[in-house]
């Protein structure tokens, strides 16, 4: 959607297809990280954009055996926005869709999913989209796949990705938020068990780290089990956990972590979760798709006003943000395998000494900014290109363009 956006500002006709009739979908994280915030404001959409009901977290705290941890502190960053915004994802969504449509060449197509590619001369040229009125067949001088780490796409091409594995899955519930409550995102770390808490106004969306496979055994030890842990773990949940009343109000996220080889093919471009399927770790996912879109608007913008972009350059998006992705998910995984699966494994975290970078955090608050920094900017940020930023000025609606790209 974003690049979509991006393009639609540019003069180039997009089309974007979306499976579902509409985005009101449980997305789980809803973070919207400083980087995102930047791009935003680089877009001049910052301020509408804020006007929407939104959190803001200014600091992320974790609480282990007990104790309370500072980590992390956005106030500290060099950003037009020093916090980090909780907001459901539809209302993204849809608020970079009623942008977009300010554009003529622009058009969301709903209930219409990419079951396929359209080949020829060895080049795709399309997708075939099953919609509610039957079969569409949409030709572009490129297609790009973002359509998630289950990608339809991707699959089609022939694509070969690379797994990483991941030790953990993430048990999605909501607890609701009673009046007085302190408003605090927070993580709770306690022998053998991770629980990390959004603040969301009226209710608590809660992400419950389980050993990857464990599902069925919790299940087996009863719901009312369940709320115990989470009670005993979390003790601000003591009593609203008790509205848990059957296992269908639990989500749960089966974590991997993969990278595709090649992120095109002659034709085709694989961004975001499509291209390399993130860790919930820190919550960064959606904000690397949107750094992924920046890069391929800035790197190929030209090259679609002139027609079909080369294969050197759609390889171009992948040199540029492929290190970035490599670092992250090398982080995200060291984070699982060395700290998450040993708290769950019973080896760290309840009563002892706390280990020695959280210490630091503690005793020294400017450190806080560094994890802040890793967070929510992240390696190799992206900034929107001048004429990208000006590109309102001269592509207002009505203005029309030639060609589509889905």
């Amino acid at each position: 959607m974003m690049l979509g956006l991006l393009l639609a500002r540019a003069g180039i006709g997009v089309v974007v297809l979306e499976k579902h009739r509409d985005f009101l979908r449980d997305f789980r994280g809803d973070t919207i990280h400083p980087s995102t915030l930047q791009i935003m404001h680089e877009l001049g959409l910052l301020e509408r954009f804020l006007a929407l009901p939104h959190n803001e977290v200014r600091e992320i705290a974790g609480y282990v055996g007990g104790a309370r941890v500072p980590l992390a502190d956005f106030t500290r960053l060099p950003t037009q926005c020093r916090f980090l915004v909780l907001m459901p994802q539809w209302d993204f969504l849809n608020f970079l869709a009623a942008e977009a449509r300010r554009y003529a060449g622009f058009e969301l197509l709903l209930q219409a999913e990419a079951a396929d590619l359209v080949l020829g001369a060895g080049e795709i040229q399309g997708v075939v989209a099953t919609t509610a009125a039957g079969r569409l067949e949409v030709h572009a001088e490129l297609t790009i796949g973002a359509d998630g780490r289950h990608s339809t796409v991707r699959k089609r091409a022939g694509l070969a990705v690379d797994e990483y594995g991941a030790p953990i899955d993430v048990l999605w519930f909501r607890l609701p938020r009673r009046a007085g409550q302190a408003a605090a995102t927070a993580g709770y770390v306690g022998a053998g068990q991770i629980l990390v808490m959004l603040d969301r106004d009226s209710y608590w969306q809660c992400g419950f780290v389980i050993a990857k496979g464990s599902y069925a055994r919790l299940r087996a030890e009863g719901l009312p089990a369940f709320r115990e842990r989470i009670g005993a773990l979390a003790p601000i949940t003591a009593e609203t956990v008790q509205e848990l009343a059957d296992w269908d109000a639990l989500k749960l996220l089966t974590v991997q972590v993969d990278r595709l080889r090649q992120w095109c093919r002659p034709g085709l471009l694989c961004i975001g979760d499509a291209a390399h399927a993130m860790s919930p770790i820190g919550g960064v996912g959606i904000n690397l798709a949107i750094q992924d879109a920046v890069a391929t608007g800035n790197l190929l913008t030209r090259a679609l006003r002139a027609g079909r972009p080369a294969l050197a350059q759609l390889r171009q998006v992948q040199r540029r943000r492929e290190l970035p992705t490599r670092i992250t998910q090398r982080f995200q995984i060291e984070i699982q395998n060395r700290v998450i699966a040993r708290v769950l494994a019973g080896a760290g975290a309840a009563g002892g000494a706390l280990p020695w970078p959280l210490r630091l955090l503690q005793r020294y608050p400017r450190l806080r900014g560094i994890p802040a920094r890793l967070l929510g900017l992240g390696f190799r940020p992206e900034h929107v290109r001048r004429e990208q930023r000006d590109a309102a000025a001269s592509t207002a609606a009505g203005a029309g363009s030639a060609g589509h790209t889905p």
